[in-house]
């Protein structure tokens, strides 16, 4: 069998009856809903119909900046994609934006653009780094993949230094650092943050197949061209999550902390109990 050889294929384009059969299928998590009593119909529905409206949304927007193809739009895109990124993350975890928006930013887009640039220069070697088709849609599957790490971290950290303030408190009294004293927080919201990409990293090609690599053999690569792109992709995805979680709670441990090294209690968005 030739491995190597050039699969001559194209997709099918999925007619709008196509899309209703697709839909129909929504028809069993609507039906274990009413079975089980789940109250969650609505929210199927709602989440099912803004999916279409953004996806189809994101493939209007594609082909425009696909057929435009300008680096600074592309650019332009990509941080504003990272900017929605780091509000997000701030607000999954509980924290005031005001406080910390601007260091859960400045990690997202220092991980993100620095491994996509360091992907385009010398993963794929593009002649272009900036073109849309590696630049937007990469940096968004690396930013979408590592986003859910960064509200990992953040929420673990903050909410470990709430319940325990006595430990780091009695470490900052006995003459430590503030960073000596957060440390063992630290060390273990970052290992909460990357062991799902770990286990997912562990059990990737047998347990499933995933999705960039099952979408380029649907677009005609050869399951090796596939695979080799799938590997890339996931040391990317977990080096930026790396870098974002680091960075983050690095840098908006300044804001958090007041010059005594106590918490501040303001960085909640709900009111922080006394214990």
């Amino acid at each position: 069998m030739e491995f190597n050889r050039k699969i001559e294929m194209s997709v099918p384009d999925l007619s709008p009856l196509s899309l209703l059969a697709a839909l129909a299928l929504l028809i069993i998590p609507v039906a274990v809903s009413f079975w089980l009593k789940l109250g969650i119909v609505k929210e199927i529905l709602l989440a099912s119909g803004r999916m279409g409206v953004q996806l189809f949304f994101a493939g209007f927007y594609l082909s425009w900046l696909f057929n435009y193809d300008s680096a600074w739009v592309n650019s332009g895109w990509l941080l504003v994609m990272m900017v929605v990124a780091a509000l997000t993350t701030v607000q999954k975890s509980q924290l005031r934006p005001g406080m910390i928006f601007l260091p859960v930013c400045l990690s997202t887009i220092a991980g993100t653009l620095s491994v996509v640039l360091f992907f385009n220069t010398f993963i794929v070697r593009i002649d272009h780094i900036f073109e849309a088709r590696y630049l937007v849609v990469l940096g968004g599957m690396i930013l979408g993949n590592a986003l859910s790490g960064n509200i990992v971290a953040l929420t673990y950290f903050y909410q470990s230094l709430k319940e325990r303030q006595s430990r780091y408190l009695f470490w900052i009294g006995n003459g430590a650092t503030l960073f000596e004293a957060i440390l063992p927080h630290f060390r273990e919201a970052v290992i909460r943050s990357l062991k799902p990409m770990l286990a997912r990293m562990a059990t990737i090609g047998i347990v499933a197949i995933p999705g960039m690599m099952t979408g380029q053999m649907l677009g005609g690569a050869s399951p090796l061209v596939a695979t080799k792109y799938q590997i890339a992709i996931m040391t990317a995805i977990f080096a930026t999550m790396t870098i974002g979680t680091v960075m983050a709670i690095l840098l908006s441990v300044r804001p958090a902390f007041d010059d005594w090294g106590i918490l501040k209690k303001e960085i909640f968005r709900r009111p922080l109990l006394s214990r």
